[in-house]
């Protein structure tokens, strides 16, 4: 079950991620009041083993120490401290608790439910935005992701970063269930244990708990980097992979976390295959339909690009990759942002 709390219970922040579960039984919302009474709703720990999002809220709060009031009220999610009490992402059994809000394709579980509670619950509160906080394990710069090309949204991802993506797969996360309450926002802070995430997320939040309403100018192509997720790509659960040469199916490119986030060219090498075919990557576009051709092919052995894309989220990580995905490719989306005196609404 859902535990929700009206106020931040005592100690918590002294506690590091991997010690939550000894004081909260599970999934918690918690609410604390500020002068605004639209809340920003935070979300952390989705995935136990990416802490940046906890360790933010904890260093901004204790500036808040001592009785003093938030500028805005605050409705803080806590997610999955099972596995952070392990440093995992998720435990066996579990689904990932990123996959599994409005419109998941995932099978049915206790953990769904409470997830509808959760947005039902704020859905009542009449949130002022939503900012979902994630570390990642490849090279990935700090990025804000979006799920609706919208005005609002654009300004609460530049408040982060000016690099941007767009992205209607996967389904089931936690932004997407947020955009019909709210703007809403996932942010990627870098590696676990960068100090500048913690900081850079910190400092975001406090930002938005300052805002006293979203900017409504539009926003220019020259203002952001817009890029668009146009395919997943997993790597089939059957097919053995690895970095180590001839000891897997796939052996991958032991630098792959270094193409993140460039614009790669055609021909450009992912790894070798060993004695099996493209069928081995399962790659999804955004209506779910298998295009591995499109992306991928196979020449002398070599697993290469078949047109240029960028890549994101390549992580050396094999459990990581196991449990998501290999990556995710993009394209540049500045075409479809409307230069503002087109555009005087700001919508798109």
């Amino acid at each position: 079950m859902l535990q929700e709390f009206d106020h931040l219970p005592e100690n918590l922040l002294a506690l590091e991620a991997n010690q939550l579960a000894e004081q909260l039984n599970g999934p918690s919302l918690i609410h604390i009041p500020g002068r605004r009474e639209e809340p920003l709703f935070v979300s952390v720990l989705m995935h136990g083993n990416e802490t940046v999002g906890w360790e933010a809220i904890r260093t901004l709060l204790t500036r808040y120490a001592g009785g003093k009031e938030l500028p805005r009220a605050l409705s803080l999610f806590i997610g999955n401290v099972d596995a952070a009490a392990q440093g995992l992402r998720l435990l066996p059994g579990q689904p990932d608790y990123n996959r599994i809000w409005r419109g998941s394709e995932v099978a049915e579980t206790p953990e769904h439910r409470i997830m509808q509670q959760v947005v039902e619950r704020m859905r009542e509160r009449k949130p002022f935005a939503s900012v979902d906080i994630h570390n990642n394990t490849g090279l990935n710069p700090h990025y804000a992701c979006i799920n609706r090309l919208d005005t609002e949204f654009f300004h609460l991802a530049l408040l982060f970063s000016r690099t941007v993506v767009y992205f209607l797969r996967p389904k089931g996360v936690q932004s997407m269930a947020f955009a019909d309450l709210c703007p809403s926002v996932t942010l990627e802070c870098g590696k676990v244990g960068s100090a500048h995430g913690v900081e850079h997320a910190r400092d975001y939040l406090e930002a938005c708990l300052h805002l006293a309403e979203h900017p409504q100018h539009p926003v220019s192509h020259l203002d952001i980097d817009l890029f668009h997720t146009v395919a997943q790509v997993k790597i089939s659960p059957s097919v053995s992979f690895g970095f180590a040469p001839e000891a897997s199916d796939i052996v991958l490119d032991p630098d792959i976390d270094h193409l993140n986030f460039r614009e790669l060219p055609a021909g450009t090498l992912f790894g070798w295959i060993n004695g099996v075919g493209l069928d081995v990557l399962d790659v999804r576009d955004e209506q779910g339909e298998a295009v591995v051709g499109d992306y991928f092919s196979i020449e002398e052995g070599q697993l290469c690009l078949h047109r240029s894309v960028m890549p994101s989220m390549l992580t050396k990580d094999l459990n990581v990759i196991r449990q998501d995905c290999l990556c995710y490719l993009m394209e540049r989306y500045d075409s479809h942002l409307t230069p503002p005196a087109a555009n005087p609404s700001g919508r798109r």
